[in-house]
């Protein structure tokens, strides 16, 4: 029966430094809302999740529905540094398992396509913004798991790639035991496939 099984969703506030709000979807590591009011991310919790496990079973991942549409906020924390710094949860803390890493690391790689596919097909400079905080945050993300800073041009896009294939190697090398590993992959997905729409609704 819809709404009896309870879903976790934790909140970060200012999440662009102008006020944006981001829910994510505790269960789903890459699933968010990102919207103006929390009302409107955490009310957008249940539609956002039907699509996002239709889109990985779309793309052969194995996941099943969810049952119920009760998604409720357990934990809220702000971004800091003007959304620079983002957000950590208490289950952020929380390695993951093997399998779910591996699964996790693909998730990164579709979100990744997804985001390919969105720039080949709009305009780049309409979602300038966000893939530069993308490109920073995955350099960031290099330099916390020790990985090899990566050779970055002049040219936005490919630096983004760079950026992006810099943090999967360093993702692979570090594994699963890693301090932050799981709010890396977390924001990662979520901000790939955030980018992604903004494209696509530009096309």
């Amino acid at each position: 029966m819809a709404g009896t099984m309870p879903h976790a969703i934790f909140v970060e506030t200012d999440v662009d430094g102008r006020g944006l709000v981001g829910a994510y979807a505790a269960e789903l590591p890459g699933c968010a809302v990102f919207a103006a009011t929390d009302e409107e991310a955490t009310g957008a919790m249940p539609r956002r999740v039907s699509a996002f496990t239709t889109w990985l079973r779309t793309n052969g991942e194995a996941q099943a529905d969810f049952v119920g549409d009760n998604w409720y906020e357990v934990e809220r924390a702000a971004a800091t540094d003007a959304g620079h710094g983002r957000a950590a949860f208490t289950l952020d803390e929380l390695p993951p398992t093997d399998a779910e890493f591996a699964g996790w690391m693909r998730w990164l790689e579709l979100a990744r396509e997804e985001l390919a596919e969105a720039l080949d097909a709009g305009d780049p400079s309409t979602a300038a913004e966000l893939l530069d905080a993308i490109e920073r945050q995955d350099v960031a993300f290099v330099r916390d798991l020790a990985g090899s800073a990566p050779e970055l041009s002049t040219d936005p896009i490919d630096r983004l790639y760079a950026a992006r294939d810099a943090l999967t190697d360093a993702l692979s090398a570090a594994g699963p035991s890693h301090d932050g590993v799981r709010r890396m992959l977390r924001l990662a997905i979520a901000d790939d496939l955030r980018a992604a729409e903004a494209l696509h609704q530009s096309a």
